[in-house]
């Protein structure tokens, strides 16, 4: 009974405490609105619309919502082995490179194709083409952030700083690679690569504007969750990130658990990455740089580095960008208002923390000490 009670209050605690910083971030969002002189009621119906007012809608949200998913593990698997790693548009951006990269190669032959190669009707199975792009960009995404975390395991590296500013050094080479080898000359409003095939792109769930890249993002949290907590490995991560020392004297190998935490979470947001350029772009160009990493950051820890919770979150936060564009129309507020919203979230998130523990409510009882017992002793 005492284990049920505990785990209760564990699980309301871990909800109660992100909801409420939730609507405490809301409320600033409104005060914010009033400053600008708009009606906060309004804007709120308005960004609910955004979300759920129609299918048309939430399909918008979904498909925000699929690469939040992934991106959001690059921050959420780490952190339960106690890394903070923030690494996740450059693993993004990376990943999205190799599957270009890859999508061209298995469709050409080359990554820049002559005018006849073009004219060529490709040949190669799409589940070949389309698996190779996944693999390149799992293995590319996933071993960009292990170098933080080889930097943080045999150099000492803060993981947090070189995750971050290896989010520059991706985009510096991505801009580097398509507006050079890589260049489509057609291409003249930016630089970008030559295009996937249409046979090659990620199609769409029937019936709907939803490409199967939110398939993706929902079939990997469901995986990255029982890999976490329902495996010997999982154990092992939660153990040593509750305490390193603890868990190198009981014979853990942490190195070798931070190189391959570091390679999954990678792995996941190089996919995201995959499925933006095979379903949205069909190429790369600075458009694959849209802010779904860093996103990403906040959507794992409102969700508490829970996967599954990254689905839902993912999906609050998809639609909160999804409705730029209609508060721009009905309230003449710029684009950037929804990323005052999601700054005002992530500093009430990080403030509430510190509240875990705090309330009386979420603390087990503690049991009064049971009364000794006394023995009666019959004297001759």
């Amino acid at each position: 009974m005492v284990s049920l009670t505990r785990n209760w209050r564990k699980t309301a605690e871990a909800i109660a405490i992100p909801m409420g910083a939730l609507v405490i971030a809301l409320l600033l969002f409104g005060l914010f609105c009033l400053f600008c002189g708009k009606d906060s009621f309004a804007v709120y119906g308005r960004i609910y619309q955004a979300i759920f007012g129609s299918w048309s809608a939430f399909q918008g949200t979904l498909l925000r919502a699929a690469p939040l998913m992934l991106t959001a593990l690059c921050t959420a698997l780490p952190a339960r082995l106690g890394l903070m790693i923030i690494g996740n548009e450059g693993a993004m951006v990376i990943g999205g490179l190799a599957a270009a990269i890859a999508g061209l190669l298995l469709s050409y032959g080359s990554v820049t194709p002559a005018a006849e190669q073009l004219a060529q009707v490709p040949s190669l199975p799409a589940v070949v083409v389309l698996g190779g792009m996944a693999l390149a960009s799992l293995v590319a995404g996933g071993a960009w952030i292990a170098i933080a975390g080889a930097l943080r395991h045999y150099r000492a590296v803060n993981e947090t700083i070189s995750s971050l500013l290896m989010n520059y050094i991706a985009i510096a080479i991505m801009n580097e690679l398509v507006g050079g080898f890589l260049k489509d000359p057609g291409e003249a409003v930016k630089a970008s690569s030559y295009a996937i095939p249409t046979l090659y792109r990620l199609s769409t769930l029937p019936g709907t504007r939803i490409h199967y890249g939110l398939l993706y993002g929902i079939v990997v949290c469901i995986i990255a969750y029982i890999l976490i907590q329902h495996t010997t490995f999982g154990f092992a991560a939660r153990t040593a990130g509750g305490n390193v020392k603890a868990a190198r004297v009981a014979g853990l190998p942490v190195g070798k658990l931070t190189l391959i935490i570091c390679f999954l979470a990678g792995s996941c947001a190089g996919l995201a990455g995959m499925a933006e350029v095979a379903a949205v772009h069909s190429r790369v160009n600075e458009s694959l740089v849209s802010g779904y990493g860093y996103t990403g950051i906040l959507v794992a820890f409102v969700a508490r580095y829970n996967p599954i919770a990254c689905t839902v979150v993912a999906i609050l936060m998809g639609g909160i960008g999804a409705s730029s564009g209609a508060l721009q129309k009905y309230f003449a507020l710029p684009d950037a208002t929804v990323l005052v919203l999601q700054g005002m979230i992530f500093l009430v998130i990080l403030y509430s923390e510190s509240l875990y523990g705090r309330f009386a409510i979420f603390k087990e009882p503690v049991e009064p000490p049971l009364p000794p017992t006394t023995t009666s002793s019959i004297s001759v």
